[in-house]
């Protein structure tokens, strides 16, 4: 069984910054594209960033120079950073991403976590 964790998530001053954090765990035998996505109170989900297993990554208009996403391959583990930080900014944020399992190593499957919550306010 495979989980993904978010964490880092909390109530941060308009400005100010923020690193959330993406596990993965369980049988996993290799982890593809992962991505962040973000959902405000009566809004759809949004897909914030998007980073491929070889580090190319992709932004939402939005967050373009202010958000950057990362991942530590070894530690199964994606990242983050959020800068510069705007009430716009507040939501739930999910990370996913296709995994392969030991069980089947050559089928990507998605998996999503439970979200952590970023408010931005003053």
């Amino acid at each position: 069984q495979v989980q993904l964790v978010e964490s880092g998530g909390g109530l941060v001053q308009p400005g100010g910054s923020l690193r959330l954090s993406c596990a993965a765990s369980g049988n996993i035998f290799s982890i593809y594209n992962m991505d962040w996505y973000r959902q405000a109170p009566g809004k759809e989900r949004e897909l914030v960033a998007t980073i491929t297993k070889h580090d190319t990554t992709n932004y939402a208009d939005s967050v373009k120079g202010r958000f950057t996403i990362s991942r530590d391959n070894p530690k199964n583990t994606m990242y983050l950073q959020m800068n510069s930080l705007k009430p716009e900014d507040t939501a739930v944020y999910y990370c996913d991403a296709y995994i392969a399992t030991m069980g089947a190593p050559s089928l990507g499957v998605r998996y999503w976590g439970k979200g952590t919550l970023v408010t931005v306010s003053s």
